[in-house]
């Protein structure tokens, strides 16, 4: 596991980003075609034939690879999409067609009984991988002309186009695919390999990682010289952009008339990078498909990047993954929102079967005991909501001279401590309506009260609830702080 550090670059800053309908985005995808197998156990020993560890297969899962995860990736968004390329006339072709097409994606594969599918075989333990097998026949010398007739028919119903290649054979001429597109102003991604890029000429936009753009133009070790030479780059094979992935740095986005767009990584632990590059491409086409810009739709592919790399072997990243992600960036991880951004949490985290706590007050001047309370709800469940009186509802309740600290100033320190997931305001004196609204599976109120004194707690009981009282810790009051205070500067 790595820590990723953020990239130095200067980042564009974020702009606010609204995820598209990907239900409308139409993506044809055609490429090189895998099936990852992954065979995993326990090691507890050394083999006495050789010095390897011992694994003890005990879970076997398999997944689509190559230009199959890149397919399955936008299907896990929403997205329509047809994939194309070679596979060979076997059991693994058969097993990997239902995968894809269990999950939405429309196949139409070629199929050679003189080579294999090609299929990779790792071998995991304690979430690492220890080797991988490979099993393939590349397909350059094969004719693929009943693949490319097919593409070309599937182009008036396609919004855009991702080529993806591995370097097995399916892509070894892709020019008469790319011409077919932009002939029906059909935008072109290409996930290039090799440092052969003139092939892709004229596509709309190529995604190498920052060894392949290196391997082609020559080293880039600043900001400037690489955003020079991915300017030389499009000029060179008639490009529209270039889209550097450059792993712990981020992204850089080169387009022609347009500022360089940079990201820095999202990830903060990296488990495995195994199709980081699929996700990328596929999150970029399906957003463009879908209406957004380029610099939105690359901003949501650096997004669902780094939500992949947390996960063990191909991954995907659904919609909702990608909507969390951004909420957070949105609200600066604070945890502060608006009743109905609220709600729509209070829903996920109900999908995910977590226990929701829901505790309120004025909070105006935070001291030990209310740390301590706090802590003590977050630990009766998952998440732990704190309602908080608007600046008006505390002077009705505590007299015109309070509260002392804005509601803005009191929901911030509210936010900092580790307890507390959500705070929110209410305008009321008491927040019955919210917590009616909100149904927590625990309400929680400190101070010596009756559980049928507890604003909301009826609502909670009625739902299946549970309300709990919980002791202040002795001599904290803000009250008695306030007075204090007072009494000092007399």
């Amino acid at each position: 596991m790595l820590n990723c550090a953020l990239s130095d670059l200067p980042a564009t800053p974020l702009m606010d980003v609204t995820i598209p309908d990907f239900h409308k985005a139409r993506v044809l995808v055609f490429g090189d075609i895998m099936l990852d197998r992954y065979w995993g156990g326990p090691t507890s020993r050394i083999s006495p034939e050789a010095p390897v560890p011992v694994v003890k297969i005990q879970d076997t899962e398999n997944r689509a690879g190559g230009a199959g995860n890149v397919a399955l990736n936008i299907a896990v968004l929403g997205g329509q999409v047809d994939l194309l390329g070679i596979t060979g006339e076997d059991d693994n072709a058969q097993l990997l067609e239902g995968l894809l097409q269990d999950a939405g994606v429309t196949c139409d594969f070629q199929r050679h009984d003189t080579h294999p599918t090609i299929t990779k075989l790792r071998i995991i333990s304690r979430q690492q991988q220890l080797i991988r097998l490979d099993f393939e026949d590349a397909f350059h010398a094969v004719d693929i002309s009943a693949s490319k007739a097919s593409f070309e028919a599937r182009l008036k119903n396609t919004g855009v186009v991702i080529l993806s290649d591995y370097g097995k054979g399916s892509l070894a001429d892709p020019q008469p695919l790319i011409k077919a597109a932009k002939a029906q102003n059909v935008p072109v991604l290409v996930d290039p390999k090799g440092a052969d890029f003139e092939k892709y000429r004229g596509a709309t936009l190529i995604t190498p990682n920052l060894s392949e753009f290196e391997a082609v133009v020559g080293p880039a070790p600043s900001d400037e010289e690489l955003v020079t030479k991915a300017r030389a780059l499009v000029e060179e094979f008639d490009l529209e952009g270039v889209l550097v992935t450059r792993s712990e740095k981020g992204m850089t986005l080169v387009r022609r008339d347009a500022e360089p767009f940079h990201l820095p990584t999202r990830a903060r632990e990296v488990y495995d990078v195994t199709g980081a590059g699929d996700t990328v491409i596929s999150v970029l086409a399906a957003s463009l498909a879908a209406g957004a810009g380029f610099e939105e739709a690359t901003l949501l592919a650096n997004t669902a990047a780094g939500i992949v790399v947390g996960k063990l072997g191909t991954a995907t990243a659904s919609t909702e993954e990608l909507r969390r992600e951004l909420r957070q960036d949105s609200q600066q991880g604070a945890g502060l929102f608006d009743e109905d951004s609220l709600m729509v949490l209070v829903e996920e985290a109900r999908e995910r079967g977590e226990t929701l706590v829901m505790t309120n007050g004025c909070f105006d001047i935070i001291h030990p005991g209310h740390v301590q309370y706090l802590k003590e709800a977050k630990a009766l469940g998952d998440r732990l909501l704190v309602a908080v009186n608007s600046d008006e509802s505390v002077s009705r309740l505590k007299g015109p001279a309070r509260p002392i600290n804005p509601l803005d100033h009191r929901m911030a320190v509210l936010s900092g401590l580790e307890s507390v997931d959500w705070v929110v305001p209410f305008t009321e004196d008491t927040p019955e309506r919210l917590i009616c609204r909100v149904l927590p599976d625990i309400l929680v109120k400190g101070g010596d009260y009756r559980i049928e004194e507890i604003a909301g707690g009826q609502c909670v009981q009625q739902n299946g609830g549970d309300v709990i009282i919980l002791s202040f810790k002795d001599n904290c009051s803000t009250t008695a702080i306030v007075k204090r205070i007072q009494e000092t500067e007399a």
